[in-house]
C-alpha cells in the first residue's frame, strides 16, 4: 500500500508530505511486522499570509476566522499532496489512502477529574475532494475519548519503524514541542516510554519574531542565543512551572508554551537586568531572552532524561526536528545529556524532517487495517484503540 502523510506542527513553518510503502508481515504479529520505504517527501513552507493566519486563529481567532482557516487549511494541504504526487510521477488513484494531523489549534490535557480536549483543523471533506483519495483524519479524538492525551501519537509507529534488536534508543523531537520516544530493544516486552518534555522551538520561534519584528521566523543558527548571556534568576522561575513537577504520561502545547510565557520571560528580564527588549531592535536585551531560553529548553529535556529515560537505559539517542539544526540549542542539549552522546535523526535510516509525516501515513495505514494504533502506557488510554476517521475519497 501507498500512501500520504501530513503534518503541519506547532512550529507553523508549513506543511510535510510524506509518501510511504507499506507492506505487512505475515503472522498477525502486535505490534504488526511491517516493510517500509520513505519513497518521497516534500514540504510546502507557508507564505508569510498563510502563516500570519494561522498565528491570528490561534491567539485571538474568534469562530468565523476558525472556520474559514479550517477549510482553507484543507485546500492548501491538498496543494501540497498533489505537488508531490506530480513532482514524483505517482497518481492519486495509487494512493491508499491520506493520514492528515491537521494544524493543531487547541490541546488541552486530561485533568483528574475532567477528560481531554483536542482541536485539529485542515477540513478532510475538502483534502479528499481535491485529490480524490480517502482521508484519515482527527486522530487524536478516539485516545481522549477513552481517557488518554490523545498524545503522543508518534511512539506506535516509531516502534514500528525504528527498534533495533541490539539497542536501546531515545528518539528526542525538537519540534515545536519537545517530545521523546524511549524504545525497548525488539523483542523486548518492556512497553515503550514516551512523554512531551516541553517546549521545542516554539519559544525561541517567537522570541526571534519579535525581536526582528517579523524578519525572521526563528533563531537561524542559534545567532542570537550565541550572542547572549543565560539569566539564571529567569531560567529559575521558567523552571517552577508545574507542567514539570507532573510525571507521564503528560502532553503539552502552545497553549502552555508559547507567546505567553516568552511576554512573561521578557518582563522577568526586564526587571532583572532594565533592558528594553523592543520589538524589532534584536540588540536591546534579546540575545540575553533568546539564550535563557534556549537553556530552558535543553533543561527541561535533561531534567526529563534524568528523572524517567535514563534510568531505562539508554544505549543510542537520536535528535530530530528543527531544534537539531539550531547549534545553539544541538550544544546546550549535549552538556545537559552527557555522558549521552547526541546523534543526528539521518542515522536512523530517515529524513528527520519526513519523520512525523511518515508517522501519519502510518497511522492512516493502521486506520485502514482497523489496527489499534494508540499505546496507552504513553497516553494514558484506557486501552489500545483505531485511530482517526474516515472521509471517502471521490467515486467518479
Amino acid at each position: 500500500m501507498k500512501l500520504l502523510g501530513l503534518m503541519s506542527g506547532t512550529s507553523l513553518d508549513g506543511i510535510d508530505v510524506a509518501l510511504l510503502e507499506v507492506e505487512e508481515g505475515a503472522g498477525g504479529a502486535n505490534p504488526p511486522e511491517i516493510r517500509w520505504e520513505l519513497l518521497a517527501f516534500h514540504s510546502r513552507p507557508y507564505t508569510s499570509e498563510e502563516g500570519d493566519r494561522i498565528r491570528f486563529a490561534l491567539e485571538a481567532g474568534g469562530p468565523r476566522e476558525l472556520a474559514l482557516l479550517h477549510t482553507s487549511l484543507g485546500e492548501w494541504f491538498a496543494a501540497a499532496a498533489l505537488e508531490l504526487l506530480e513532482g514524483v510521477g505517482v497518481a492519486p488513484h495509487e494512493i491508499s489512502g491520506i493520514g492528515s494531523h491537521g494544524q493543531t489549534i487547541w490541546h488541552e490535557p486530561p485533568k483528574k477529574k475532567t477528560r481531554g480536549s483536542s482541536l485539529q483543523l485542515g477540513c478532510p471533506a475538502t483534502l479528499a475532494e481535491r485529490t480524490g483519495i480517502c482521508v484519515v483524519s482527527d486522530f487524536r479524538s478516539r485516545d481522549l475519548a477513552a481517557g488518554g492525551h490523545g498524545a503522543p501519537l508518534v511512539p506506535w509507529a516509531d516502534h514500528l519503524f525504528f527498534s533495533s534488536p541490539d539497542h536501546t534508543r531515545a528518539i528526542q523531537n525538537l519540534g515545536g514541542m519537545g517530545n521523546v520516544t524511549w524504545l525497548p530493544r525488539s523483542g523486548d516486552p518492556t512497553p515503550v516510554l514516551a512523554f512531551d518534555t516541553g517546549p521545542g522551538v516554539v519559544l525561541l520561534d517567537v522570541a526571534a519574531r519579535m525581536a526582528t519584528d517579523g524578519r525572521l521566523h526563528f533563531d537561524e543558527k542559534g545567532a542570537m542565543a550565541r550572542g547572549g548571556r543565560v539569566s539564571q534568576a529567569v531560567l529559575s522561575r521558567l523552571l517552577d512551572h508545574p507542567f514539570f513537577r507532573e510525571g507521564p504520561p503528560k502532553s503539552t502545547g502552545r497553549e502552555t508554551f508559547g507567546p505567553e510565557m516568552v511576554d512573561a520571560a521578557a518582563g522577568w528580564l526586564r526587571a532583572e537586568t532594565g533592558a528594553r527588549l523592543d520589538v524589532g531592535s534584536p540588540e536591546t536585551g534579546w540575545p540575553e531572552l533568546l539564550a535563557t531560553l534556549t537553556a530552558f529548553t535543553a533543561r527541561t529535556v535533561g531534567d526529563a532524561y534524568r528523572r524517567w529515560v535514563i534510568p531505562r537505559g539508554v544505549d543510542e539517542l537520536f535528535l530530530m526536528g528543527g531544534g537539531a539544526r539550531n547549534p545553539a540549542l544541538w550544544d546546550a542539549l549535549a552538556k545537559e545529556l552527557a555522558p549521552l552522546s547526541l546523534q543526528a535523526g539521518e542515522a536512523l535510516g530517515m529524513d528527520p524532517d519526513a519523520r512525523e509525516a511518515a508517522v501519519f501515513a502510518l497511522l492512516a495505514w493502521a486506520h485502514l487495517k482497523g489496527i489499534p494504533a494508540n499505546l496507552p502506557d504513553a497516553t494514558g488510554s484506557a486501552g489500545p484503540r483505531v485511530l482517526g476517521s474516515l472521509t471517502p475519497g471521490r467515486t467518479a
